[in-house]
């Protein structure tokens, strides 16, 4: 597919190892650089990279005080577990963040940690949380998907009797500021998420590293989306691509093949710690000199 428009950049700053000044400092710097359009967390709860018993902080909660520190960049969880969190649960939260944040949340969400990412998976345990496997996880966030839009939308109770998601008299108020509701990205490459955000999202985000295989799947995801009906160009291509601050020219590098391969979302992982006036650089290094 091709790009619409001008691609828009954000950053990521994945809150493990690093301290919550830190965080705000870099959040509220891009909150005043107009090339930085959305600024984004992961959802762990344990570290996935550096000392495993560093600190790593809960990414709604940290979204939320984010939100009220900020006015203008866009802000979202790339992307929430969807096994953290009963769907119903989830879509209070979020709505909560859209409120606090004037209607300026991306709702991100995906199956939730690879069952082959060691780090990743140890925080289940630690936290007294189920790890399904890859079916069943695939099919709650189809259904997280389907209850959380309604919360956010029906003005009647509703039941909700699903495989996985079982609601009786479920009801969203206040609703989102965004009407009819927050976007919805969903992320994840294998061939049973893509037809989850065939179905529900507005935007799909992927890491960047092999763009041939991220072609092939955006390729997929248009198959998915014609054979029910829908337009492929309505879901907006989001790509995750990792910034060196001591080699800036690979990332330029890799916005523009992205950007030129239909990625009209490019977010940049920031590595901690983060040097003065990161966002300012982020700007001058990678978004100029890539568009």
């Amino acid at each position: 597919m091709s790009t619409a428009g001008a691609p828009s950049f954000g950053i990521m700053t994945a809150p493990m190892q690093v301290g919550y000044d830190d965080l705000l400092r870099v959040w509220r710097e891009a909150d005043g650089i107009p090339e930085i359009e959305h600024a984004w967390l992961f959802d762990h709860l344990m570290p996935i990279g550096g000392d495993p018993g560093g600190p790593a902080f809960e990414g709604w909660t940290l979204l939320a005080a984010l939100a009220a520190l900020t006015d203008r960049v866009r802000l979202g969880v790339m992307v929430t577990s969807n096994r953290f969190r009963p769907p119903a649960v989830l879509a209070k939260i979020a709505t909560t963040v859209d409120v606090v944040s004037g209607g300026r949340l991306d709702f991100g969400i995906g199956v939730g940690s690879r069952p082959d990412h060691p780090l990743a998976r140890r925080e289940y345990a630690a936290h007294g949380l189920p790890f399904h496997d890859t079916a069943h996880a695939v099919a709650s966030l189809a259904e997280a998907c389907t209850v959380i839009r309604r919360l956010w939308t029906e003005e009647e109770p509703f039941d909700f009797h699903g495989e996985h998601v079982d609601l009786v008299g479920a009801f969203g108020s206040p609703k989102p500021v965004q009407r009819p509701h927050p976007p919805i990205l969903i992320g994840g490459r294998s061939v049973a998420t893509l037809r989850v955000v065939a179905r529900h999202a507005d935007l799909w985000n992927i890491p960047g590293g092999d763009l041939q295989d991220v072609v092939q799947r955006s390729a997929m995801l248009d198959r998915y989306c014609r054979e029910i009906g829908r337009d492929p160009a309505s879901i907006t291509r989001s790509i995750h691509l990792p910034v060196s601050y001591d080699q800036p020219g690979p990332t330029v590098e890799a916005i523009r093949e992205a950007v030129d391969a239909g990625f009209g979302h490019v977010v940049l992982g920031l590595p901690a710690p983060y040097p003065v006036g990161v966002a300012r650089w982020v700007a001058d290094e990678l978004i100029g000199p890539s568009t």
